[in-house]
């Protein structure tokens, strides 16, 4: 009987061990799934504060980037009101104008708690106030026709510098920035890293639990089979619903297309019918200078329906890309010239050719350069060719050494006076200067040595990445 009881004793030994050792395994288990959640919590509260640096960070630069605006847009509707003296461009100069107060003041409230970017916007108030101040200037000069004065402020180039002196202010800002979110995002990288870590710990000790409960109960292996049973059934219903929502997203790219497509046709009779308009005002101002009497009234009338004339070509000869954002120069300019050429009082005795690289442009850029080539070349043909004298045009856009767009523009006509200076004062040099400066560029003449006379303009800033400006004429 003795024997019984300890060999009764000696077999409940290993089996209470084995209890002992599954109980140890599934409280360890139930340890790390509590320490795998706690850090997971942890983590994710992290990655919480970091998304809001980062929120805070974007809020920043658009912060910045409407302040940059709000000055382009201002300084645009100036240019645009000292070129033409329309009123129409003053209330948007004056909203701009309105809102940069507001855009500074909040651009210092959202970094008051970050002493560098706090100190570069103030040190651009004083900037800001300044070219303010010439702009308004400016405007209050050709608002009472004093618009000479106001062309000589402008020249000085003071504007300019405090203008360029801001924008590098504020692209170092959105640079800081930049440098910001780029060390946030490999902050919420590692932070992922440590989620996932954590993640898969875990699931490595809800594995281990789930291994120790499975061997303790046989009624789980059963659960754990109608649960698959139960996913199955749940996987061919999101694979049903899959490929229902597939058919839908097709339908709704099919949908995309068609629109793409229709607004592709209605911008370019947009275009069209805007070049049409513009070359019904052309018609009606020839119509006048038929009927007018005095040669400086009809030199007037005449140069204004080339110049309408030249727009309304820039217009209707826009063909935009794929992106419905950008064109191809050379197809776009051969177009123009070839407009050009036909309105010749005289076909055929001045001939104009082309030599263009294909340049992409925007749509914005793409009229204003073809305004300002329809310009020089009618210059060229109004005053290089005079009498029955004939010739040719040679009209080149391509890239310089530097990878910087130059359009230049070359006729074998009659050059300049010996006494004369390169280069007119009147308002077709004030046009093409205007024009030049919006691609960052000025207009450089040059005599022929053969004769005739060559208008070179440097385009550093046709085709770059900066944003489409809104002060084109």
């Amino acid at each position: 009987m003795s024997d019984l009881v300890g060999r009764s004793k000696i077999a409940d030994g290993p089996r209470l061990s084995r209890r002992g050792t599954r109980r140890l395994a599934v409280w360890v288990s139930l340890g790390l799934v509590c320490l795998a959640a706690f850090a997971a919590l942890m983590l994710m509260q992290g990655i919480d504060r970091q998304l809001n640096d980062i929120t805070k960070t974007y809020a920043v630069r658009n912060a910045a980037r409407e302040l940059t605006h709000a000055l382009s847009q201002a300084e645009a509707s100036q240019r645009g009101f000292l070129l033409t003296a329309d009123p129409q461009f003053l209330e948007p100069y004056r909203e701009a104008v309105s809102s940069l107060d507001r855009r500074v003041a909040a651009l210092m409230e959202m970094t008051a708690d970050d002493s560098g970017q706090a100190a570069r916007v103030a040190s651009i108030t004083g900037d800001i106030t300044s070219k303010m101040a010439e702009m308004n200037r400016t405007v209050e000069l050709v608002a009472t026709r004093r618009n000479a004065e106001a062309q000589t402020l402008t020249e000085t180039g003071m504007g300019a510098r405090l203008m360029a002196e801001v924008s590098k202010t504020l692209e170092d800002f959105i640079a800081e920035e930049d440098a910001k979110l780029t060390s946030r995002n490999a902050q919420i990288d590692q932070t992922r890293t440590g989620l996932v870590g954590a993640l898969i710990a875990a699931l490595t000790a809800a594995a281990i639990l789930a291994y120790a409960l499975l061997m303790r109960s046989q009624r789980q292996v059963s659960a754990l089979a109608q649960r698959h049973l139960g996913l199955v059934s749940q996987n061919e219903a999101l694979e049903a619903e899959i490929a229902e929502r597939t058919r839908d997203i097709e339908e709704a790219r099919a949908h995309a297309e068609r629109e793409r497509e229709r607004v592709e046709a209605l911008l370019q009779d947009t275009n069209h019918r805007i070049g049409n308009s513009l070359a019904t005002v052309s018609s009606l101002l020839a119509l006048q200078v038929m009927r007018t009497q005095s040669d400086d009234v009809r030199n007037a009338l005449e140069a204004a329906r080339s110049r309408v004339h030249a727009v309304a070509s820039a217009h209707r000869r826009l063909r935009l890309g794929d992106d419905l954002e950008t064109a191809s120069a050379d197809e776009f300019l051969a177009a123009v010239l070839e407009d050009i050429a036909e309105t010749q009082i005289d076909s055929g005795r001045v001939l104009v050719r082309s030599e263009l690289a294909p340049i992409e442009v925007g749509a914005r850029d793409a009229t204003t350069l073809g305004i300002l080539v329809g310009e020089l070349v009618t210059n060229a043909l109004k005053h290089a060719f005079p009498g029955d004298r004939r010739g040719e045009i040679l009209v080149t856009l391509a890239r310089t050494e530097d990878d910087v767009p130059a359009l230049s523009v070359k006729d074998n006509g009659v050059g300049i006076a010996p006494d004369g200076e390169m280069g007119e004062t009147g308002l077709g040099s004030v046009i093409v200067r205007q024009l030049s400066s919006q691609f960052g560029g000025e207009p450089e003449y040059r005599a022929v040595e053969s004769g005739g006379l060559e208008v070179t303009v440097l385009l550093p800033e046709l085709g770059s990445a900066a944003p489409a400006r809104d002060d084109e004429v």
